[in-house]
């Protein structure tokens, strides 16, 4: 059996996956933004969200069910995504977009999503550098985009920045924390950062 197929297979077989289809969100990281919300009260009725590298579009599902018929929501991909509710969606790079093409007519955004990946190579450093060049401009992103006090979430692969990183987001947030979602793959260097708080 080739690896593609053996790759397909255990996604079929993957719980988080099967629950996801059963429950009608779009692809299985769902469940860790779900998993962080309980943990860390990330949403509340009527935010402005910002969900960066937002395909195929689960994050914002999950977010529109926090935030009610009040909240806003704002997607950008590289991909195009429709079909989502109550969300102002766009293509482009987050390399390129500006801060003030995001907010569009907002004056600033409550929570900032990021569950960005590189393009992998299977090359653990050249991953691991691309991961981190991501975080920092969704860090950058939520700098110039959060309103005072807002939150934000991050992935990041375990790097040689990864410190640095993280004392570049408690610079200017109260809380900062990391975290392996129980439905991250077992052999994913992926952690998820935290961040409440937001100091402007």
């Amino acid at each position: 059996m080739s690896r593609n197929k053996l790759g397909d297979k255990n996604v079929r077989k993957d719980r988080f996956h099967q629950r996801a289809r059963k429950e009608g969100f779009r692809a299985r990281a769902v469940f860790k933004l779900e998993e962080l919300d309980r943990a860390h009260d990330l949403f509340r009725r009527g935010d402005r969200v910002l969900d960066l590298g937002c395909a195929p579009g689960s994050w914002l599902q999950y977010a529109a069910t926090r935030i009610g018929d009040r909240g806003v929501m704002v997607g950008i991909d590289r991909t195009a995504v429709t079909g989502v509710k109550n969300a102002r969606l766009l293509v482009g790079d987050v390399f390129a977009i500006t801060p003030e093409e995001l907010r569009g007519d907002l004056d600033a955004f409550d929570v900032v999503l990021s569950d960005m990946a590189p393009d992998t190579t299977g090359i653990r450093h050249v991953d691991q550098a691309r991961s981190e060049a991501l975080f920092e401009r969704a860090l950058e992103i939520a700098a110039a985009t959060l309103a005072p006090g807002g939150r934000f979430v991050g992935k990041l692969f375990q790097g040689p920045d990864f410190k640095k990183l993280i004392d570049a987001c408690r610079a200017v947030f109260d809380t900062v924390k990391t975290v392996k979602p129980e439905s991250s793959r077992q052999f994913s260097i992926e952690q998820y950062v935290v961040a409440k708080g937001f100091r402007r």
